[in-house]
Formats: structure tokens, C-alpha cells, sequence
């Protein structure tokens, strides 16, 4: 099947794609878009975490035909004002050294993202429940809070 489908704001279309084939799958191996990651395939980590439609899923659960028409933002779409270089999420997470592998990362600037556009204050708490779809195995998630907080913060003017 033919599958059409806006990603990061511009209208992309993919052919042959199979029933069953995830929308993970068809960012990655169709759309060239390798943010998003493929770790469990069950939607149990988060390292696929996009955007369908302004919500926050798991990309590896999501039927590449379900998108047919819809828009998706990945993490490759942040982008920081006018367009140009890193989202300030995205920047924090550097900035704070929440990178480490890397694997991780895409799915939870994603989620950090979502939570900053609900709520531009987060208390820990919430941070910590916003990031709990999203597991990291090199950290123990101290600097990833700092990266939230920081962003938090930039995006606040502080």
C-alpha cells in the first residue's frame, strides 16, 4: 500500500508498504528519519517516542497505515527558533550531559517536550511521571532530571 503521511511539516510518501509494517519501521527504513529508536518493539521503553497528531506515542505500536494522512513530529523536527539548530530541550540535554549512549535520548527529549508545552514548571514529581514510559540503561536518570529542570528553566528566562 501507498502511504502518504506529513513528517516534521512536510508531506512525505512511502509505497509497498506492508500490512503490519510500524510506523517505527517507516520512519527509519523508508523515510530515512533515525531518530526514533528500535529497542523493545513492545512499547515498554520509549526509545520510539514521536508525535502522532500533537500526541506523544510509541512508534513501534503504531501501524505505519494508521498514519496515512496524519502528521508526525519526531525528534529530528524540534527545532530550536526560526527553525534553525537544537530544540532548548534538546540543547539542555547536551548541556546537562543526559547523553550517554544516545539510544534513549530521542524518546525522552520527545517526552521532556510534551511535558514542557503541558506544564513550562514541572516539579520533580511530574517530571518523573511524565519520563516513566522511558527507560535509560546508562544513567541513573539524575542528569536527565537536570536537563529537564534546565530546559524548564531556559524556557521560562531564567
Amino acid at each position: 500500500m501507498r502511504v502518504t503521511v506529513t513528517v516534521n511539516g512536510t508531506e512525505r510518501t512511502a509505497d509497498d508498504v506492508w500490512p503490519g509494517e510500524s510506523l517505527l519501521y517507516l520512519l527509519r527504513e523508508r523515510l530515512g528519519l533515525p531518530g526514533a529508536k528500535n529497542a523493545c518493539e513492545q512499547g515498554e521503553c520509549g526509545s520510539c517516542t514521536v508525535y502522532l497528531d500533537g500526541e506523544v506515542v510509541c512508534s513501534c505500536l503504531v501501524a505505519a497505515g494508521q498514519v496515512a494522512g496524519r502528521e508526525v513530529t519526531t525528534v529530528e523536527g524540534l527545532t530550536g527558533a526560526g527553525g534553525a539548530g537544537l530544540h532548548p530541550v534538546q540543547q539542555a540535554f547536551v548541556d546537562a550531559g543526559a547523553v550517554q549512549c544516545g539510544f534513549c535520548t530521542p524518546g525522552l527529549v520527545v517526552a521532556a517536550h510534551d511535558l514542557l508545552a503541558r506544564v513550562p514548571e514541572p516539579a520533580d514529581p511530574e517530571i518523573r511521571e511524565a519520563l516513566a514510559g522511558n527507560l535509560c540503561r546508562c544513567t541513573g536518570y539524575e542528569k536527565i532530571l537536570d536537563a529537564v529542570r534546565l530546559a524548564a528553566r531556559r524556557q521560562a528566562g531564567r
